[in-house]
Protein backbone atom coordinates (compact mmCIF):
# COMPACT_ATOMS: atom_id res chain seq x y z
CA UNK A 1 0.00 0.00 0.00
CA UNK A 2 1.55 3.30 -1.17
CA UNK A 3 1.79 6.35 1.79
CA UNK A 4 3.40 9.15 0.93
CA UNK A 5 3.47 13.09 1.73
CA UNK A 6 2.39 15.51 -0.80
CA UNK A 7 1.45 19.11 -1.16
CA UNK A 8 -1.57 21.24 -1.57
CA UNK A 9 -2.40 24.23 -1.74
CA UNK A 10 -4.53 26.39 0.74
CA UNK A 11 -4.83 30.32 0.03
CA UNK A 12 -1.79 30.09 -2.03
CA UNK A 13 0.01 28.86 -0.06
CA UNK A 14 1.32 24.48 0.68
CA UNK A 15 -0.02 22.28 2.97
CA UNK A 16 1.75 19.05 3.47
CA UNK A 17 -0.98 16.36 3.66
CA UNK A 18 -0.39 12.59 4.58
CA UNK A 19 -2.01 9.75 1.66
CA UNK A 20 -2.24 6.48 1.79
CA UNK A 21 -3.56 4.85 -1.43
CA UNK A 22 -5.13 0.80 -1.20
CA UNK A 23 -3.32 -0.70 -4.39
CA UNK A 24 -4.77 -1.61 -7.52
CA UNK A 25 -7.74 -1.13 -9.76
CA UNK A 26 -11.41 0.66 -9.49
CA UNK A 27 -13.36 3.10 -7.46
CA UNK A 28 -13.32 3.35 -4.18
CA UNK A 29 -14.57 5.51 -1.23
CA UNK A 30 -12.45 8.23 0.50
CA UNK A 31 -11.71 9.25 3.95
CA UNK A 32 -10.38 12.43 5.48
CA UNK A 33 -8.27 11.50 8.69
CA UNK A 34 -7.93 14.43 11.22
CA UNK A 35 -5.08 14.26 13.82
CA UNK A 36 -4.48 15.25 17.65
CA UNK A 37 -3.05 17.76 19.16
CA UNK A 38 0.49 15.97 18.48
CA UNK A 39 0.07 16.33 14.99
CA UNK A 40 0.46 13.91 11.73
CA UNK A 41 2.72 11.62 14.02
CA UNK A 42 3.42 8.86 13.59
CA UNK A 43 0.35 7.20 15.44
CA UNK A 44 -1.88 8.83 12.66
CA UNK A 45 -0.13 7.94 9.78
CA UNK A 46 -0.51 4.47 11.11
CA UNK A 47 -3.98 5.17 11.79
CA UNK A 48 -3.90 6.63 7.83
CA UNK A 49 -2.58 3.24 6.60
CA UNK A 50 -5.28 1.32 8.66
CA UNK A 51 -8.21 3.31 6.86
CA UNK A 52 -6.41 2.45 3.24
CA UNK A 53 -5.86 -0.97 4.06
CA UNK A 54 -9.73 -1.26 4.68
CA UNK A 55 -9.86 -0.17 1.19
CA UNK A 56 -10.50 3.62 0.98
CA UNK A 57 -8.48 6.17 0.40
CA UNK A 58 -7.08 7.91 3.30
CA UNK A 59 -5.46 11.38 3.88
CA UNK A 60 -4.67 13.39 6.60
CA UNK A 61 -4.11 17.01 6.20
CA UNK A 62 -1.20 18.92 8.37
CA UNK A 63 -3.18 20.93 10.22
CA UNK A 64 -0.25 22.86 12.29
CA UNK A 65 1.36 24.08 8.79
CA UNK A 66 0.02 27.52 8.93
CA UNK A 67 2.69 27.58 11.87
CA UNK A 68 5.37 25.29 10.51
CA UNK A 69 4.88 22.53 8.52
CA UNK A 70 5.00 18.51 9.57
CA UNK A 71 5.21 19.79 13.30
CA UNK A 72 4.78 16.77 15.88
CA UNK A 73 4.65 16.85 19.95
CA UNK A 74 5.55 14.88 22.70
CA UNK A 75 3.09 13.01 24.70
CA UNK A 76 1.86 14.44 28.27
CA UNK A 77 4.17 16.69 29.89
CA UNK A 78 6.69 16.16 27.32
CA UNK A 79 9.39 19.27 26.83
CA UNK A 80 7.93 20.42 23.99
CA UNK A 81 4.26 20.44 25.47
CA UNK A 82 4.22 24.50 25.84
CA UNK A 83 4.69 24.62 22.20
CA UNK A 84 2.26 21.89 21.58
CA UNK A 85 -0.40 24.16 23.46
CA UNK A 86 0.32 27.41 21.41
CA UNK A 87 0.41 25.70 18.27
CA UNK A 88 -3.12 23.92 19.23
CA UNK A 89 -4.27 27.64 20.36
CA UNK A 90 -3.46 28.95 16.92
CA UNK A 91 -6.31 27.13 15.82
CA UNK A 92 -9.37 28.94 13.73
CA UNK A 93 -12.33 27.05 12.82
CA UNK A 94 -12.63 29.21 9.52
CA UNK A 95 -9.05 28.30 8.32
CA UNK A 96 -9.68 24.17 9.13
CA UNK A 97 -12.70 24.33 7.19
CA UNK A 98 -10.46 25.56 4.05
CA UNK A 99 -7.87 23.01 4.80
CA UNK A 100 -10.28 20.14 5.22
CA UNK A 101 -12.26 21.42 1.80
CA UNK A 102 -8.95 21.31 0.29
CA UNK A 103 -8.08 17.78 1.02
CA UNK A 104 -11.82 16.93 -0.05
CA UNK A 105 -11.04 18.90 -3.36
CA UNK A 106 -7.81 16.51 -3.45
CA UNK A 107 -9.72 13.09 -3.31
CA UNK A 108 -12.67 14.37 -5.85
CA UNK A 109 -9.55 14.63 -8.51
CA UNK A 110 -8.28 11.21 -7.51
CA UNK A 111 -8.59 8.70 -10.58
CA UNK A 112 -9.64 5.78 -7.87
CA UNK A 113 -12.21 7.92 -5.77
CA UNK A 114 -15.95 6.97 -7.34
CA UNK A 115 -18.09 9.83 -6.73
CA UNK A 116 -19.59 8.70 -3.58
CA UNK A 117 -19.53 10.24 -0.27
CA UNK A 118 -15.93 10.89 1.89
CA UNK A 119 -15.78 9.87 5.24
CA UNK A 120 -13.98 11.75 7.98
CA UNK A 121 -12.67 10.46 11.45
CA UNK A 122 -10.86 12.50 14.06
CA UNK A 123 -8.82 11.91 17.53
CA UNK A 124 -8.70 13.96 20.43
CA UNK A 125 -9.04 17.63 18.88
CA UNK A 126 -9.32 15.72 15.97
CA UNK A 127 -12.52 14.55 16.84
CA UNK A 128 -14.15 18.12 17.62
CA UNK A 129 -12.83 18.94 14.49
CA UNK A 130 -14.56 16.03 12.95
CA UNK A 131 -17.77 17.23 14.42
CA UNK A 132 -17.11 20.80 13.06
CA UNK A 133 -16.55 19.01 9.45
CA UNK A 134 -19.66 17.08 9.96
CA UNK A 135 -21.50 20.45 10.21
CA UNK A 136 -19.32 22.50 7.73
CA UNK A 137 -18.48 20.47 4.82
CA UNK A 138 -21.45 19.62 2.67
CA UNK A 139 -19.44 16.15 0.90
CA UNK A 140 -18.74 14.88 4.01
CA UNK A 141 -20.92 11.62 3.99
CA UNK A 142 -20.45 10.07 7.14
CA UNK A 143 -18.20 10.87 10.55
CA UNK A 144 -16.79 8.77 13.13
CA UNK A 145 -15.72 10.83 16.57
CA UNK A 146 -12.90 9.62 18.52
CA UNK A 147 -13.56 11.23 22.24
CA UNK A 148 -13.76 15.34 20.54
CA UNK A 149 -12.86 17.38 23.83
CA UNK A 150 -13.94 21.46 23.24
CA UNK A 151 -16.92 20.58 21.28
CA UNK A 152 -18.43 23.32 23.22
CA UNK A 153 -15.70 25.91 22.22
CA UNK A 154 -14.92 27.89 19.20
CA UNK A 155 -11.67 28.46 18.17
CA UNK A 156 -11.57 31.61 16.58
CA UNK A 157 -14.50 33.51 16.00
CA UNK A 158 -18.05 31.37 16.94
CA UNK A 159 -20.26 29.31 16.39
CA UNK A 160 -18.60 26.55 18.24
CA UNK A 161 -19.39 22.76 16.96
CA UNK A 162 -21.24 22.39 19.41
CA UNK A 163 -23.66 25.04 18.10
CA UNK A 164 -23.91 23.78 14.75
CA UNK A 165 -25.28 20.79 15.43
CA UNK A 166 -28.45 21.54 13.52
CA UNK A 167 -26.10 21.80 10.40
CA UNK A 168 -25.07 18.23 10.57
CA UNK A 169 -26.51 16.28 7.41
CA UNK A 170 -24.38 13.01 7.89
CA UNK A 171 -24.62 9.82 10.40
CA UNK A 172 -22.48 10.59 12.84
CA UNK A 173 -20.60 8.13 14.89
CA UNK A 174 -19.06 8.26 18.26
CA UNK A 175 -16.62 6.71 20.81
CA UNK A 176 -15.92 8.26 24.32
CA UNK A 177 -14.25 6.75 27.29
CA UNK A 178 -16.07 6.99 30.65
CA UNK A 179 -12.97 8.31 32.68
CA UNK A 180 -12.10 10.88 29.94
CA UNK A 181 -12.27 14.54 31.01
CA UNK A 182 -12.68 16.24 27.66
CA UNK A 183 -15.39 15.33 26.86
CA UNK A 184 -17.06 13.51 30.13
CA UNK A 185 -19.46 11.35 30.06
CA UNK A 186 -22.34 13.90 30.65
CA UNK A 187 -20.82 16.24 28.02
CA UNK A 188 -20.81 12.75 25.31
CA UNK A 189 -24.79 12.83 26.96
CA UNK A 190 -25.60 16.56 25.97
CA UNK A 191 -24.03 15.97 22.57
CA UNK A 192 -26.27 12.66 22.24
CA UNK A 193 -29.21 14.68 23.14
CA UNK A 194 -28.70 17.59 20.31
CA UNK A 195 -28.24 15.17 18.12
CA UNK A 196 -31.35 13.28 18.68
CA UNK A 197 -33.01 16.76 19.38
CA UNK A 198 -32.10 17.93 15.57
CA UNK A 199 -32.98 14.12 14.00
CA UNK A 200 -29.35 13.57 12.75
CA UNK A 201 -28.25 9.68 12.51
CA UNK A 202 -26.15 8.53 14.98
CA UNK A 203 -24.25 6.11 17.45
CA UNK A 204 -22.82 6.96 20.50
CA UNK A 205 -21.05 4.14 22.65
CA UNK A 206 -19.03 5.36 26.03
CA UNK A 207 -16.50 2.31 27.11
CA UNK A 208 -16.11 1.97 30.56
CA UNK A 209 -12.35 1.59 31.78
CA UNK A 210 -11.10 3.34 28.95
CA UNK A 211 -9.73 7.02 29.33
CA UNK A 212 -8.81 9.63 26.57
CA UNK A 213 -6.60 9.08 23.70
CA UNK A 214 -7.48 5.48 24.28
CA UNK A 215 -6.78 4.41 20.81
CA UNK A 216 -3.08 5.62 20.35
CA UNK A 217 -0.90 2.45 21.36
CA UNK A 218 1.67 4.84 22.03
CA UNK A 219 0.21 6.43 25.16
CA UNK A 220 -0.42 5.18 28.54
CA UNK A 221 -4.14 5.78 27.73
CA UNK A 222 -4.45 3.04 25.40
CA UNK A 223 -7.20 1.03 26.02
CA UNK A 224 -6.68 -2.35 23.54
CA UNK A 225 -10.24 -4.14 23.41
CA UNK A 226 -11.73 -0.47 23.59
CA UNK A 227 -9.67 0.41 20.70
CA UNK A 228 -10.47 -2.82 19.38
CA UNK A 229 -14.47 -2.32 19.57
CA UNK A 230 -14.54 1.30 18.21
CA UNK A 231 -12.54 0.38 15.74
CA UNK A 232 -14.47 -2.21 14.12
CA UNK A 233 -17.72 -0.08 14.69
CA UNK A 234 -15.95 2.62 12.87
CA UNK A 235 -15.27 0.90 9.60
CA UNK A 236 -18.36 -0.72 9.66
CA UNK A 237 -20.09 2.76 9.81
CA UNK A 238 -18.26 3.69 6.41
CA UNK A 239 -19.39 0.76 5.25
CA UNK A 240 -22.51 0.99 5.79
CA UNK A 241 -22.36 5.04 4.68
CA UNK A 242 -19.52 5.13 1.91
CA UNK A 243 -20.31 3.53 -1.79
CA UNK A 244 -17.54 4.32 -4.12
CA UNK A 245 -20.37 4.60 -6.72
CA UNK A 246 -18.83 5.66 -10.54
Amino acid sequence: MPAKWIDLKVDGKTMPAYVADPEGPGKRPAVVVIQEVFGVNSNIQDLTNRVANAGYVAIAPDLFWRGGAKRTFGYGQAPDADARAKAVAAFRDDEIVKDINASIDWLRRHPNVGRGGIGITGFCVGGRITYLAAARCPEIAAASVYYGGRIFLPFGEGPSPFDLTSKIKCPVMGNFGELDKNPTPDEVRKIEAALKQHKVPYDFKIYPNADHGFVCDERSSYHAESNRDAWSRTLSWFARHLHPEK
